[in-house]
């Protein structure tokens, strides 16, 4: 395989868009052939569409179940469309050409700078063998540990089967499943911890779990980890909190559970939130209240870097931070007593007000094209941008037009939208002038 980038007029995002949906398009073709489903069912071409796109975006919504649906050859083509999808295709077609002895060009490595959201090309290609190494690691340890879930009730071979499927799938947070749902393992201890535990490694970054394993040697963390590790341990904490209190005595969730069961049940959920979408509740059965606030966790999303999806959770930190800054009436952002750069902070802003907008667009559509429930139909689209993948039971029940609307939002929620729009600029620069300075009054 070459991956060789050919065309030199085409910038870094460019070359990841029209990657991405090269992986998409040979993924539909894939899965909408006979041999991809099981004897007796049928698959439309959009159905095949949106089920690549959600594979290759590691979200998770489907609109039919995998398990029932596909034959061994469409669900190990949705595996590898995860893979792909979780890791990065330049980084799966970065390594085969490393084996094969070819070099990284300049222009592939700016490519994989852009893929990994990391700051400079120095150093891209040993952190692409890193993500290689500790993701095929983590997937066996994790196969292996579902496998063994699974021993006591289905042949070996199988049971090792289900569990490679359901810990790539976990790890990179992709949420499809074989089992029709995890909902029977809301009490099981083992089954979430395992779950848990290859959902965060997976939402935190490559660029963080590269130096959580270095740690003993270096002795440091750099400002990005310790912003991802602490906001995430927040968030999770927040949100197992919030879950709790909201659905404690809800009868169709957490009422019938004991103390334990109920704040294990929790904690998975919220863990979850962080772009799993491979819960253990029945989101359509939750309070409103608490689906909204599941929503919100959702559009924050998991860190750059990692196979989750939403605004990421450092630009939600940088946002905080600007915010508290000009509360207190400082003129910089800080975190853990270093200062944020404004063009960092302009970022972040884009990046939120850029997803906001494309939500709410993407809700306006649905809302003229779907005979559902408002707070149903936000729920989905918030699931589809941040690749998050929990549903109402909407997904399944979607119209032509509302599903080519919640493909367009995975494939931009997966690349983000400030990628993309950078993709669709047509030249960079800096504006050669500036205008006089103006006030406006706020507030």
């Amino acid at each position: 395989m070459n991956i060789r980038i050919r065309s030199h007029h085409l910038s870094p995002h460019q070359v990841l868009v029209l990657a991405f949906a090269a992986v998409i398009a040979a993924g539909t073709l894939l899965v909408w052939l006979p041999i991809s489903v099981q004897e007796g069912q049928r698959l439309s071409f959009l159905d095949a569409l949106f089920t690549a796109v959600s594979a290759a975006s590691v979200t998770g919504l489907t609109v039919t179940e995998t398990g029932t649906t596909f034959s061994p050859f469409g669900q190990i083509v949705i595996l590898l469309l995860i893979q792909a999808g979780g890791i990065g295709y330049m980084t799966v077609t970065s390594m085969i050409a490393l084996m094969l002895g070819k070099r990284i060009t300049l222009r592939e490595r700016l490519v994989l700078k852009e893929a990994f959201n990391h700051p400079h090309t120095e150093g891209i290609v040993r952190l692409v063998r890193k993500v290689l190494v500790y993701s095929l690691i983590i997937e066996a340890c994790g196969a292996l540990l579902f496998a063994f879930h699974w021993m006591n009730e289905l042949p070996f071979g199988i049971a090792l089967y289900y569990g490679l499927f359901h810990a790539i799938s976990v790890f990179n947070n992709a949420g499809f499943d074989l089992v029709g749902g995890f909902s029977p393992f809301a009490a099981d201890l083992y089954f979430n911890l395992v779950s848990a535990s290859l959902i965060f490694l997976g939402s935190v970054g490559f660029l963080v779990l590269s130096e959580l394993i270095e740690y003993r040697k270096t002795r440091r963390l750099s400002l990005h980890s310790k912003v991802v590790l602490s906001f995430s341990g927040a968030l999770i904490a927040v949100g197992a909190a919030i879950i709790c209190l909201f659905e404690y005595a809800n009868p169709a969730t957490l009422a019938p559970m004991t103390f334990g069961q109920q704040w294990l049940a929790a904690f998975y959920q919220s863990v979850s939130l962080r772009s799993s979408g491979a819960g253990m509740l029945p989101v359509e059965e939750m309070r409103q209240a608490t689906q909204f606030f599941m929503a919100i966790l959702m559009f924050i999303g998991a860190a750059p870097g990692s196979t989750g999806g939403g605004i990421k959770i450092t630009t939600f930190a940088v946002m905080l931070a600007a915010v508290y800054a000009m509360l207190r009436g400082r003129q910089d952002a800080e975190l853990f007593r270093m200062r944020i750069d404004q063009v960092t902070v302009y970022k972040a802003i884009t990046v939120t007000m850029a997803s906001i907008i494309l939500v709410a667009f993407a809700v306006i559509v649905l809302c003229l094209t779907e005979d559902q429930p408002f707070l149903a139909i936000l729920f989905e689209a918030v699931s589809a941008f941040s690749t998050t993948g929990f549903s109402m039971g909407v997904t399944s029940q979607l119209s032509a037009a509302g599903k080519i609307v919640l493909i367009l939002l995975m494939f931009a929620g997966r690349l983000g939208p400030f990628a993309i729009v950078l993709a669709l600029k047509r030249q960079n620069g800096q504006q050669p002038y500036r205008y006089p300075e103006g006030k406006i009054i706020l507030g």
